[in-house]
């Protein structure tokens, strides 16, 4: 019974993990889950879905009309496949012709220069349109600035509850992210974080942690592969993440669920919890057998319920993990 509690427990947390969509590498990071207390975020497509919509258009040229700028920047954006090309594309909702279109080109992660009719068109970045900086889309048409389009994510619904029920475990959450200051703060306040990483590194909060504090960190993308290897416990989206951060992390969330981290916090206590009472139950009754029995009070059939029943009883005891532990 002791050294079968043990192996059939991590076994069982483990299956049940993966029941929920979790998957989890391995009995020691089982093990570790339940003891984290710092969980840093990474913003977009873990906190945020990664899907960007057009929340405002501003029109600085008065000679074209709102429907003029989003035809304009779909007709050129619709020969790209970045995300936010999508999302202009979306908020146009009509068919798009680019059949007038011509030396259509695109730079990568800057922005998209085209000719329509006699007019230069340049669709990108602040730092692409010579722009102050932001984390807008402008269009410009013969070197004049016509329309500022800001884009936002969207916060996953699961966000919100899942550091507000961290935060009553008495973990500290953190957010991190490339944006500006100010994007960021707002990502932050929605979702009820304070502590906010825009500019600095994150290693620096891993490397000035006290002695067996554990830190993990949540993330999705190719950038934050290095720090869910660096972390104590690295956790990736598995349904958007990329290859690089799956295989970087100890725990993956099949369906991009965060609320499947507090499943996964859950699974680990119970899964603790089932060991120490098996392991309590199997050791006072072989010990009180052994008392019996060196009294001369034991029969035979007290030394095999301390063995095989006490065994069986253990294995009962530990199948309960495969339970719903919602």
């Amino acid at each position: 019974a002791v050294a079968i509690s043990v192996p059939l427990a991590y076994f069982s947390g483990i299956g049940a993990s993966s029941k929920e969509g979790i998957l989890i590498k391995g009995s020691n990071y089982l093990d570790s889950i339940k003891n984290i207390q710092k969980v840093v975020f990474d913003k977009t497509g873990t906190i945020t879905t990664g899907q960007f919509y057009v929340s405002k258009i501003n029109i600085y040229d008065k000679k074209y009309t709102k429907d003029q700028v989003l035809e304009l920047c779909a007709k050129g954006e619709s020969l790209s496949n970045h995300p936010i090309a999508a999302s202009i594309i979306k908020e146009y909702g009509k068919e798009v012709s680019t059949e007038d279109i011509k030396e259509h080109r695109e730079y990568q992660g800057k922005g998209i220069t085209y000719k329509y009719k006699d007019q230069n068109i340049k669709i990108g970045n602040s730092k692409f349109c010579n722009q102050k900086e932001t984390k807008n889309i402008y269009l410009m048409i013969n070197d004049n600035l016509v329309a500022e389009l800001e884009i936002k994510d969207e916060i996953k619904e699961s966000a919100k509850e899942t550091i507000k029920v961290l935060k009553d475990m008495n973990i500290e959450t953190y957010m991190f992210t490339g944006d500006s200051k100010e994007k960021a703060l707002e990502i932050a306040k929605k979702v009820g974080i304070k502590n906010v990483f825009y500019d600095q590194k994150l290693e620096e909060l891993i490397n000035t942690k006290k002695e067996k504090e554990l830190v993990s960190f949540v993330g999705d993308g190719i950038n934050d592969a290095p720090v869910l290897a660096l972390s104590d416990i690295g956790i990736s989206m598995g349904s958007l993440g990329s290859d690089s951060a799956i295989e970087a992390s100890d725990v993956v969330i099949m369906n991009d669920n965060l609320s499947k981290i507090i499943t996964a916090i859950k699974i680990s206590q119970k899964t603790n919890k089932i060991i120490k009472e098996n392991l309590i139950f199997a050791i006072t009754i072989k010990l009180l057998v052994l008392i019996l029995t060196i009294l001369g009070l034991s029969t035979m059939w007290e030394a095999v319920f301390a063995d095989v029943g006490v065994t069986v009883l253990c294995i009962l005891n530990t199948l309960r993990l495969l339970k719903n532990n919602q």
